[in-house]
């Protein structure tokens, strides 16, 4: 065994990875149209643009998967007159998953 391994042991924790959906309604059950991942595990890093095709087709999926629904989007209707202007994507889900991952604890403190 080397001396790192005597110092040094693995704590299990939980991190939190988070799933944003933008779909094309406020049914979760709707196609995904646009979509971002964070990965407080660090063991990814996903950016913005890296895949053209989604995580998953529709909210229920990613629930399907075992993704824990967080926040959706506040449905607003819009400002007479405004129907159809252009902006941003208003149906918004938010996902998380808490994954458990080891992180090494300094056993000589």
């Amino acid at each position: 065994m080397t001396s790192a391994a005597l110092t040094e042991s693995a704590q299990q924790t939980v991190r939190q990875q988070v799933l944003v959906l933008y779909l094309a309604s406020s049914a979760l059950d709707a196609r995904v149209v646009g979509w971002s991942t964070y990965d407080g595990t660090g063991a990814t890093s996903p950016t913005t643009g890296d895949s053209d095709v989604p995580p998953y087709a529709t909210g229920l999926d990613a629930l399907k998967d075992g993704w824990r629904l967080f926040q959706a989007a506040q449905l607003l209707p819009p400002f007479p007159g405004h129907e159809y202007d252009v902006s941003f994507l208003k149906h918004e889900f938010f996902f998380e998953k808490l994954v458990p991952v080891d992180v090494p604890v300094d056993v000589t403190a």
